[in-house]
């Protein structure tokens, strides 16, 4: 029986890591949508919730965040290749966020 979100046009893709689930939507050979499903429980340490927190406070951030994405979906076509490019700025923000909150430093990327 196809899942709500195979209904929908998306496909499950193998992260390589485990705990965590990706969906894409539409073609392989174009841009596409990503959702990113994780339990909460895994992320004791991880960067998604303070990201999130971040870009929700901070528009300036956002702005900042939205801009490098823009930019990057125009130079890299590989999708790691282009989610590295982000670490450096995502580590910023997520830093900052988690600083505020009293919150060890965590990797962004996990390889």
């Amino acid at each position: 029986m196809p899942s709500e979100l195979s209904k929908r046009g998306y496909g499950l893709h193998d992260t390589g890591m485990p705990g965590r689930l990706l969906y894409r939507h539409g073609p392989a050979s174009s841009r596409a949508h990503h959702l990113h499903v994780v339990r909460a429980s895994t992320l004791p340490t991880g960067t998604q919730p303070p990201l999130r927190n971040y870009l929700r406070r901070y528009p300036d951030g956002a702005a900042r965040y939205g801009a490098l994405r823009r930019r990057l979906a125009t130079l890299h076509y590989s999708g790691d290749n282009y989610t590295r490019a982000k670490t450096a700025l995502i580590h910023e923000l997520t830093d900052e966020t988690r600083a505020e909150r009293g919150l060890p430093l965590a990797p962004a990327w996990e390889e």
